[in-house]
């Protein structure tokens, strides 16, 4: 049982993109890296077996509050954690909750104490404490568990943002104090990321930075962006961030985001990525190619036998063509939600490994100009 370590292994020279490699009880993760969300502790339509092979993923997400009410604590203690539950055998990082919290703004209520909210399946009634999270996240049994946070909304006026990031801050020492209080649940260790708050303030957002890089945990994200503010607000916070946040642990922007996103965001410096965006436009017909964005819909698919992407090295993007996979979405067929689901998961897995390659091949920042053209077009 180690804490998880991260050797960074290289910064590209005409950007402040990096290269490096997490090392937990569970295995190696090699970044930048991007995170398929298995939010009630599956990738939806995807199969454990299809995101190692096909996928080649290095490390899921799940959920605190969706296993909280589904499947509960008592069955996921009772197996050991939810490695042994869905047979998981890589790294899994739990989210708090925070966000879910916060997209229930009908159905909770803030207070000092936590966060009192209405279940989404039976209306029941339910509080999260950061302390409460933690105690959830020992038994959910991630690698990495995040602090318990209050995501604002954008846009929040000052007053609201300040109030909300001082609340995240008090909540953060809470949760340091019960994770340090208490002993990890099985066989290997768990790690707490504290996140930095201060929504689209410049002063809120260095404090907060400066705040959670002074707690010295294993790693560090960046959450409240990617919530409706403009692109070019996202990566302005997202730099100002990373150059506070400490160059030798891994940095997680939360929820982000689109293929070009994300290549803009390694340029900043973030390493961590999760987004259900490729699952969620997967099942809906969007695919994302090394060639551009492709509405699988539409009709001029209709007798394209080419296959989906040869550009990446997935046996189903290699193997199904255009046509067919508009045909099992037009009949509404199951096996195209997989079929679209685990190319997009591909595509993205090939995309941040690409970046990782022109990063320690030194010409990152000319490769990603490129790319983020390319990839924005609309085949």
């Amino acid at each position: 049982m180690a804490t998880l370590q991260f050797e960074l292994q290289h910064t590209d020279a005409s950007s402040k993109g990096r290269a490096g490699k997490i090392t937990t009880d569970h295995g190696e993760i090699l970044t930048p890296i991007f995170m398929p969300v298995g939010t009630v502790g599956s990738v939806k339509a995807v199969t454990q077996q299809q995101l190692q092979t096909e996928v080649k993923a290095q490390i899921i997400l799940g959920n605190t509050y969706h296993l909280y009410l589904r499947p509960g604590l008592d069955t996921l203690e009772a197996v050991g954690g939810l490695h042994k539950f869905n047979g998981w055998n890589k790294p899994i990082l739990t989210d708090s909750g925070g966000y879910q919290v916060f997209s229930l703004a009908n159905n909770r209520k803030l207070t000092e104490e936590g966060a009192l909210f209405q279940s989404h399946i039976d209306g029941s009634k339910h509080l999260f404490t950061p302390e409460k999270v933690m105690d959830i996240q020992r038994v959910i049994g991630g690698d990495i568990v995040m602090a318990f946070d209050e995501c604002p909304p954008y846009p929040s006026d000052y007053a609201y943002a300040k109030n909300s990031m001082d609340l995240t801050h008090r909540w953060l020492n809470r949760c340091i104090n019960r994770f340090d209080d208490t002993p990890d649940k099985y066989d290997y260790t768990q790690n707490l990321f504290p996140i930095v708050q201060g929504s689209t303030y410049k002063d809120l957002r260095t404090a907060s930075a400066e705040f959670i890089a002074s707690k010295n945990t294993t790693g560090n994200a960046i959450g409240g962006l990617s919530v409706g503010e403009p692109m070019e607000m996202m990566y302005e916070f997202t730099e100002l961030c990373c150059d506070i946040l400490p160059a030798q642990k891994p940095r997680y922007l939360m929820g982000v985001g689109t293929p070009w996103n994300i290549l803009e965001a390694i340029a900043l410096g973030i390493d961590m990525f999760d987004c259900v965006m490729p699952t969620r436009n997967g099942r809906n017909a969007m695919l994302f190619t090394t060639k551009g964005v492709i509405n699988i819909d539409n009709k001029k698919w209709e007798k394209d036998f080419s296959v989906i992407d040869d550009g990446i090295d997935c046996a189903m993007s290699n193997y199904y063509s255009k046509a067919y996979l508009r045909h099992l979405m037009k009949s509404k067929e199951f096996l195209g939600l997989t079929i679209a689901s685990v190319h997009n998961l591909a595509f993205y897995m090939w995309l941040v490994g690409e970046a990782r390659k022109h990063i320690l091949a030194g010409d990152f920042n000319s490769w990603k100009e490129n790319m983020v053209i390319q990839l924005q077009q609309r085949l």
